[in-house]
């Protein structure tokens, strides 16, 4: 499978994702037994309707984002096996393991303590459940705070709770610095964030979206997807992205699609745009502009660095 497929299936996916997100675990819960004097849990911990009745060192994390999480809690040791498209740290466990068509018979083989997912392809939850699996869900976010909760919820289940508040305090710590170094304008910049040369985007009810918003950017794609039908996901035209004429075009398929300000210019009524002319058009990582974990910081730096170059 090229690494566009995936890419452009879990745009598709994301509605259902986020849908996840409201029947997902309540982890407002504190872990039974509280805390041991060192931070790590004290177990048995509960996590919603998760109990682990001892720390997990057999974790099969099939998403790439909780793979990313795992890692920078110093889970890391714990992870046996993870998922192809964990390609983040290097030395993650890559198998061929599948998020997107996740086969039971194959994971339970890993022999996990825990696995953890995004979403339930195949009912994939229900099968392991059965199978006596531990399953936690982490759900496509859609904001900050369900980043960091998430990271919270898997510093407990896995015995790493202050390291967990670390990485969540270290976050928002760089946020914030990069919000307040921000410019400020009489107007707002506008932009275009491409998920694929296909032309799908994202609104501002999305995670990402929600980022941009943040940093007082203004979407050109809400318009086409007002009421959120479309789950946040709508496929522009040529026609509506050359007349909005956006400042900044952030290109999320680099990697992907080897899209780059050079194919952008060569489009059809395209080199005339704002964005193209100015060299606005922004190179970004497409696995982290796609993730919610620990490296979304990357990604506001990236928009930060290329929006500071247009003067106030």
């Amino acid at each position: 499978m090229s690494r566009r497929t995936p890419r452009l299936f879990t745009a598709v996916i994301a509605v259902a994702a986020l849908a996840l997100g409201a029947c997902a675990q309540d982890t407002a819960e504190e872990p039974a037994g509280g805390a041991s004097p060192g931070g790590a849990a004290a177990y048995p911990v509960t996590v919603g309707d998760l109990t682990l009745e001892q720390r997990p060192e057999r974790i099969v994390s099939l998403a790439a984002t909780a793979t990313e999480m795992l890692f920078a809690i110093g889970a890391g040791a714990q992870v046996t096996a993870v998922d192809e498209q964990s390609n983040h740290p290097p030395e993650a466990p890559k198998t061929d393991l599948s998020g997107f068509q996740p086969n039971a018979e194959a994971i339970v083989a890993k022999n996990p303590d825990l696995v953890v997912l995004s979403n339930d392809m195949n009912k994939i939850v229900d099968q392991l459940t059965r199978l006596k699996v531990p399953v936690f869900m982490t759900p496509a976010a859609t904001t900050l705070d369900d980043t960091y909760q998430q990271i919270t919820d898997l510093g407990r289940l896995t015995g790493h709770t202050e390291a967990a508040a670390e990485v969540t305090k270290r976050m928002q710590d760089e946020i914030a610095a990069l919000l307040k170094d921000l410019p400020q304008r009489a107007g707002k910049l506008t932009y275009y964030h491409e998920l694929g040369p296909e032309l799908y985007s994202v609104t501002s009810r999305t995670y990402i979206g929600s980022l941009y918003t943040q940093l007082g950017l203004e979407n050109i794609a809400d318009p086409a997807d007002p009421d959120g039908n479309k789950g946040g996901y709508p496929q522009l035209s040529q026609e509506m992205i050359v007349k909005a004429d956006p400042d900044f075009i952030f290109l999320a398929d680099t990697k992907c699609c080897q899209q780059s300000a050079q194919t952008v210019a060569a489009r059809s009524g395209w080199s005339s745009l704002s964005a193209v002319k100015n060299n606005q058009v922004v190179a970004l990582d497409d696995d982290i502009a796609s993730r919610w974990g620990p490296r979304v910081v990357e990604l506001l730096r990236a928009i930060v660095d290329a929006v500071a170059k247009v003067p106030a």
